[in-house]
């Protein structure tokens, strides 16, 4: 499922239907499979709304990204 997503996510120019085929080989369902399509999509998609008008963190993303480093 992670392969599918970063491909998804990295290059969904080259998915196939044999992308989905090895999820259903993993026993997700087609539903499933819908799932993980469209939040990898509803995540590129807000990230470039985002990107493309300038949004910035908010101020406590930044204050504590020292906790992460």
């Amino acid at each position: 499922m992670l392969d599918y997503a970063a491909k998804l996510t990295r290059t969904p120019w080259d998915m196939t239907e044999d992308d989905v085929r090895q999820l259903r080989a993993c026993r997700f369902s087609d539903r499933a499979i819908l799932d993980i399509a469209q939040v990898v999509a509803y995540y590129a998609y807000v990230n470039r709304i985002a990107d493309g008008l300038g949004v910035s963190l908010e101020s406590y993303w930044a204050e504590g990204k020292e906790d992460y480093d």
